[in-house]
């Protein structure tokens, strides 16, 4: 999802490990976060579930901030709110600080794209403004696609910009989750999921060089990984990259999102286009954080250094998935959460 000064520059805090593998098998950038003044992390002996800092229907999370303020933007909310969400705080990891908004950031869907299966957006400053990546479900083909669209202000309102979509892979199964990434050296990049899921292919993550205002590809993509691992079932999906030194730090999240198998891993690679290296083991599940379904995860950076990992997980009931806000440091070039 983001610019790299808006994530990972550097890390300073101290945290404990969750290196937990889940029990399955079978839900989007530079840069890193940090807490806003004021924000305090949780004590490393506490042995209580995470708190969300938004406990609303706010799935698939994307953080910007500009100033003093975040943004977190969110895939719609169950039942007719519109197409997408925006929320802001002025503190990131504080619970109650962040406000839902009530604007809907893309009011109107391009011409190509119909209601009700808006996902994932993911918002980035450009020169000019903000870009805006969200996956809709296209008229032809009948598959989920991925498009853009620009505002002039952090809560929009976004506007879809060209008559069909950026990404729409038909062979591949079409495309969600997309995520912008920005390296060191200014280049823009996007990356997505094919969604081979929904008419059993694979699911692979791939990244492609963007023009400098995000708005039009360059180039052919790269495929970076698929699903090849135990735990994550059939699909990789909600790719998120940090570069951490000279080591680029692929996360994503993987299995079925609607319940305790989905979890959050991450591979790296010296290179941007890789090859990447997958952890032997997740970082975020359900039984190491005690919430559930742990994932869309975002990894983001505050002006103190501090790095801190934002992903939704499910309620009690299974109703709703919330906004939780965690500690990440870095262990060498492996990131590390406490739950």
């Amino acid at each position: 999802m983001k610019v790299w000064s808006r994530r990972v520059a550097a890390v300073g805090a101290v945290a404990l490990t969750t290196m937990l593998a889940a029990c399955g098998s079978s839900s989007s950038s530079a840069s890193s976060s940090s807490s806003a003044s004021g924000s305090t992390a949780p004590s490393a002996s506490t042995s209580a579930a995470p708190t969300p800092v938004l406990d609303q229907d706010f799935p698939d999370p994307d953080l910007l901030r500009v100033g003093d303020t975040w943004y977190a933007y969110a895939t719609q909310r169950t039942g007719p709110f519109g197409n997408l969400q925006v929320a802001s705080s002025k503190d990131l990891s504080k619970q109650g600080s962040w406000n839902l908004l009530s604007a809907d950031p893309l009011p109107k869907l391009p011409a190509w794209a119909t209601a009700g299966r808006t996902w994932a957006p993911d918002v980035s400053a450009t020169k000019g403004g903000y870009v805006m990546y969200f996956a809709a479900h296209s008229v032809d083909p009948d598959l989920q696609c991925i498009g853009v669209a620009t505002g002039t202000a952090p809560t929009g309102p976004f506007t879809p910009v060209g008559d069909k979509p950026l990404v729409c892979p038909a062979d591949l199964g079409g495309a969600i989750d997309p995520a912008s990434f920005v390296d060191a050296d200014g280049t823009r990049y996007l990356l997505w999921k094919n969604d081979g899921n929904c008419c059993g292919k694979d699911t692979w993550l791939w990244l492609q060089r963007t023009t400098p205002d995000g708005l039009r590809l360059v180039g052919s993509p790269t495929k970076l990984i698929k699903q090849d691992q135990a735990w994550e079932g059939n699909l990789v999906e909600a790719p998120d990259l940090v570069r951490h030194g000279s080591t680029y730090t692929l996360l994503y999240s993987a299995n079925d999102y609607s319940g305790e198998k989905y979890a959050t891993g991450y591979a790296t690679a010296p290179k941007i286009t890789g090859p990447y290296t997958k952890a032997a083991q997740p970082l975020l599940t359900t039984a190491a954080t005690d919430v559930t379904g742990p994932g869309g995860e975002d990894v983001v950076a505050g002006e103190d250094g501090r790095s801190w990992i934002v992903f939704h997980g499910w309620d009690d009931a299974k109703s709703r998935r919330a906004l939780y806000v965690l500690p990440l440091t870095w262990q060498g070039d492996r990131p590390t959460v406490w739950p």
